[in-house]
């Protein structure tokens, strides 16, 4: 069973709703240690000071911000709690959006919301009232000494889901970027027929169950090998070269190899 990482409520008017927050998603990355070749002992690392030339005990560290190359502000504990956002256990809802406003770059990280019994009553109420009315929820939520800003909405099976959203200044804008192709830009019927029905063939509804992290599979294959004593010779891999083709040639080639795809799909299924 999972394990809550923190309990407050949700407040929207002057209604209170205790819950509990689970994380909703948990990376599976392969991660590795740094050994030394020689001995296959594992690597430390040490704090040290360059211009001392010697190892610096956890009491004498500080923090510092690069204000030039070489230059810092130093910043004492004390200075930092003095401004660190008041801890509450509340996430209070501060106004009610669409989500199609919410440009899906604006999220960062996802949990479910949980009621505790004395608050199903409350909790069904606000996923039952966002659902008709097609709402999700902005509000702030302090966790680990850091403000966030949230959108929860309704999530399968009657839950609430919170995501942490990134500042507008944390996010990259597209018009900062070079090298985008003109807006105005005129493409030949036949070219958007044939791309729109790429579109069409390849339409279909959303199944998470259908992908898989091939690379982590065969990662976790090769390491199972390899510790039951398995030698594996694996030789340098050669990267594809991009090839200049035809754009209605690639469309046509594209719809037809997406039909036989689509088809070979439906007679696994059947």
């Amino acid at each position: 069973m999972p394990r809550a990482m923190w309990s407050g409520s949700i407040s929207f008017g002057l209604v209170s709703v205790p819950v509990k927050m689970f994380s909703a998603a948990q990376s599976k990355d392969v991660r590795f240690n740094q050994l030394h070749a020689p001995d296959g002992s594992r690597i430390a690392m040490k704090r040290y000071c360059v211009a001392e030339d010697a190892e610096v005990p956890f009491a004498e560290l500080v923090k510092g911000y690069e204000v030039a190359p070489d230059e810092y502000v130093i910043i004492s504990n004390e200075e930092m709690d003095a401004l660190a956002p008041q801890v509450t256990q509340g996430i209070e809802i501060e106004e009610f959006v669409d989500l199609s406003e919410i440009d899906p770059v604006y999220f960062e990280h996802s949990y479910y919301l949980v009621p505790e019994k004395r608050g199903m009553k409350p909790y069904a109420l606000l996923v039952k009232a966002m659902q008709e009315s097609n709402k999700i929820a902005l509000g702030r939520v302090v966790l680990r000494s850091k403000q966030y800003l949230t959108a929860i909405r309704p999530a399968p099976g009657g839950a609430l889901a919170m995501s942490t959203l990134f500042f507008p200044d944390e996010v990259l804008q597209v018009d900062e970027l070079d090298g985008l192709p003109d807006q105005e830009q005129e493409f030949d019927k036949r070219e958007m027929a044939m791309a729109r029905q790429l579109i069409e063939v390849l339409a279909a509804d959303f199944d998470p169950s259908k992908y898989k992290d091939e690379y982590r599979e065969q990662l976790l294959d090769l390491i199972d090998r390899k510790a039951a004593g398995e030698t594996i010779a694996a030789g340098p891999r050669e990267l594809e070269q991009p090839k200049v083709v035809d754009l209605m040639a690639a469309l046509e080639a594209s719809i037809t190899a997406a039909k036989e795809g689509r088809a070979e799909r439906e007679k696994k299924t059947a």
